[in-house]
């Protein structure tokens, strides 16, 4: 299993439909296949910040999704809102890290 972090910074002014787009794209994740369970974790002190933690299956299934996706009408919208290109990054948990600080 894998977490894919997208990062994303809205612009000015957009961030409620810049939410409402980044919402859409995880709701329309859940038809995937390979797609676990994502969380949006918006930034207290910068509003147009938002952050997306999605699990998957497999980086490939992530890749291959991201790939069938990016032209979709939602990213479509989305994009124009952008301050700058969303970063992604693709993450595994630290399994031997597991069990107390």
């Amino acid at each position: 299993m894998i977490t894919v972090v997208w990062d994303t910074w809205l612009k000015p002014g957009t961030e409620e439909e810049g939410l409402r787009l980044t919402r859409q794209v995880w709701s329309d994740m859940q038809s995937f296949d390979g797609f676990i369970s994502h969380r949006i974790l918006i930034d207290e002190d910068a509003p147009g910040h938002i952050m997306a933690l999605a699990r998957w299956r497999s980086r490939s299934d992530a890749d291959a999704v991201r790939e069938k996706y990016k032209d979709s009408e939602t990213i479509r919208r989305l994009t124009p809102l952008l301050a700058r290109p969303r970063d992604r990054w693709i993450m595994r948990e630290d399994q031997a890290g597991q069990g107390g600080a």
